[in-house]
């Protein structure tokens, strides 16, 4: 976790990703975003309807996730913020009222089905947290759904000295995922 007064700069976020990529994740339940979450963790399920199905809406909704719209749109700077990659680390650079937090993840599983598109990403050492997120933009009957599914606790000391505000600083993060979701689903294409 890099904690500064101004926004890290390219150089830093490309030396972090370097040293990050040869880290292995910090916990052990790879992909349980996708099943049963974990005990001993915080548990988000949050949910958005993004309107009635369609092929132009689901297409939509399914690209602004895979450029991580959802993270864009919550304020965070995603770099390098090349589209989703299974296996992709990259690095989250998050503004806080006095200063920035610059977090790294890597990409542990995409889907990329005709009526389901999502992806989850795990914490790597220099992340506050510990855990796994999951956003998923999918088919529900005649409706289309974003998903985000979460499991997390503190891992840096400050992250746990801060832990309330550090909970009300993630949901109000995915809040705003779901706001920005919501978006795409309302933009027309050209």
């Amino acid at each position: 976790m890099l904690l500064s007064l101004w926004p890290p700069s390219s150089e830093t976020l490309s030396s972090l990703l370097r040293e990050q990529g040869a880290q292995e994740l910090t916990y052990r339940e790879v992909g349980a975003t996708s099943g049963a979450l974990p005990a001993g963790y915080q548990h988000d399920r949050w949910e958005a309807d993004l309107g009635s199905f369609d092929e132009g809406r689901f297409a939509r909704t399914a690209d602004a996730l895979r450029q991580w719209e959802a993270q864009r749109g919550a304020g965070l700077t995603i770099f390098p913020g090349e589209d989703v990659e299974p296996g992709a680390t990259f690095a989250l650079v998050i503004r806080l009222p006095a200063g920035f937090v610059t977090a790294a993840g890597r990409v542990v599983y995409v889907v990329d089905e005709p009526a389901h598109y999502g992806f989850a990403y795990g914490t790597l050492p220099a992340h506050p947290e510990q855990g796994e997120e999951a956003f998923h933009v999918e088919r529900d009957g005649d409706r289309l759904r974003f998903r985000v599914v979460a499991f997390s606790r503190p891992r840096h000391p400050l992250a746990r000295l801060g832990a309330p505000v550090g909970r009300f600083l993630q949901r109000r993060t995915i809040r705003s995922y779901l706001e920005a979701m919501r978006h795409a689903a309302r933009l027309e294409l050209p």
